[in-house]
């Protein structure tokens, strides 16, 4: 196996007031920046505990309640280019405030849409907050990624991921025990008194996470963080467009690895309390397939521990292409299956996904130099993928069926495949061992 991870954006400098950092400045900026990865994996997760809470509470159908993921992700889209553009201009650091600050809006603004029990509002607040990590994604992952060695890069943000997926797994476990209730099981069943206070659960939650989000802000912006200074000039003078970070193959086509990414990841995660309360694959009740959601999220949290250990052995390309191999023939299992063995294969999936946001974005950015901010912008735009496959996966969910619904998430991580194989080289790159 060959032994080249991938390379973040070489050609960036890490200065502190114009003096070299010393090795521990890096390791208290990652482990800053980690709380970060933390907090909007569990912000994104707590959508799936949203999501039947709201159905229920609001009579939804499939389609309807993927509205929820729909508004979130849409986000991405609109602000990811802005956000690249007010981080070039703010600087990194600058630019985690405001997300952080755009992201407890959005959590306050839960309070007033659940008083008035409108579902558009809901849909309205999650967008800001939305919004709010958007900015955060486009601030921390490219200041990642150069904070350290280019040779690291992948395994870099694959571990920070970790703390995002530890998110990930405490996320549904938080909203089972604040705002959840056994009564989404059946929404035919709630009255009308019943369906107020399922709307209204979730304003003391909400608004408790806003205080900690604004909270951190001011933590953030007094921080001492290094001070990161774009080269003037590509590290790759074989490249020919050095004005607009859509001139590289390699990001264009890893943006559309981090939209099927994301769409199928969401997707899954989206339908499977509901997946698991099938009578022929375990016929759960919402809040008993909460505790399992965990395990999905979980699988994620201990592969990318793993997976920051083999991406400084193995080609970073060649275990991508791996992982969605595996994920794919889950995702087939789980539809061809019925019972345990049909919602372990789709659990399992969690395991294998892990590796594959940071390392589609390290191979994407992969030589980008000052133009990275911009190739950051535009991978998080891609983002919008967890807006678009869920609604397209509840709408099969509502005409073919949820179980077989799920040949979507499938034909996503053929396409991640392909990537990792061979859409991550780009011109100048020197063919990789196998």
């Amino acid at each position: 196996m060959a032994t080249a991870p991938a390379q973040a954006p070489a050609a960036s400098a890490i200065t502190a007031t114009g003096s070299s950092q010393p090795r521990p400045s890096y390791r208290f900026a990652l482990s800053s920046l980690s709380s970060l990865f933390f907090l909007w994996g569990f912000l994104t997760c707590l959508n799936d505990t949203l999501i039947p809470h709201l159905k229920a509470a609001f009579s939804l159908s499939y389609t309807e309640a993927s509205l929820i993921q729909f508004a979130f992700f849409t986000a991405y889209f609109l602000v990811s280019l802005p956000a690249g553009t007010l981080v070039k201009r703010l600087g990194y650091q600058r630019g985690i405030v405001v997300g952080l600050v755009i992201a407890g809006l959005g959590c306050a603004l839960l309070y007033p849409a659940a008083a008035i029990r409108s579902y558009p509002s809901f849909l309205g607040a999650l967008f800001t907050l939305a919004a709010g990590i958007t900015v955060l994604q486009v601030s921390a992952n490219p200041y990642v990624a150069i904070l350290g060695r280019p040779e690291t890069a992948s395994a870099r943000l694959t571990l920070t991921q970790a703390l995002n997926s530890l998110g990930t797994v405490l996320a549904p476990r938080f909203g089972k025990w604040f705002i959840l209730s056994a009564s989404v099981a059946g929404a035919a069943a709630l009255s009308a008194s019943e369906r107020e206070a399922e709307v209204a659960s979730v304003q003391t939650p909400y608004m408790a996470i806003a205080g900690l989000l604004l909270a951190i802000a001011v933590v953030m912006a007094l921080l001492k963080l290094p001070t990161v200074v774009p080269a003037q000039a590509l590290q790759d003078a074989g490249r020919t467009n050095t004005t607009s970070a859509w001139g590289y193959r390699h990001l264009v086509l890893g943006a559309v690895a981090i939209f099927v990414y994301v769409g199928g990841e969401v997707s899954i995660g989206s339908l499977l309390i509901n997946f698991m309360g099938l009578k022929e694959i375990a016929d759960m009740p919402a809040t008993t397939a909460s505790d399992y959601l965990q395990l999905y999220w979980g699988g994620a949290m201990v592969g990318r521990f793993a997976g920051s250990f083999l991406l400084s052995r193995v080609r970073p390309g060649l275990l991508l292409a791996i992982n969605a191999s595996v994920v794919t023939c889950l995702v087939v299992l789980g539809i061809l299956l019925t019972g345990h063995a049909a919602m372990w294969s789709i659990l399992a999936v969690g395991l294998f996904n892990s590796i594959m946001f940071p390392t589609i974005f390290s191979l994407a950015v992969d030589g980008l130099g000052p133009l990275t901010e911009e190739g950051s912008g535009i991978l998080c735009m891609a983002i919008v993928g967890g807006a678009l496959v869920p609604p397209l996966q509840g709408k099969f969910a509502d005409t073919l069926g949820l179980h077989a619904s799920f040949m979507i998430p499938a034909v996503c991580y053929l396409y991640i495949v392909y990537y990792g194989l061979k859409g991550y080289r780009h011109a100048s790159a020197a063919p990789a061992a196998v």
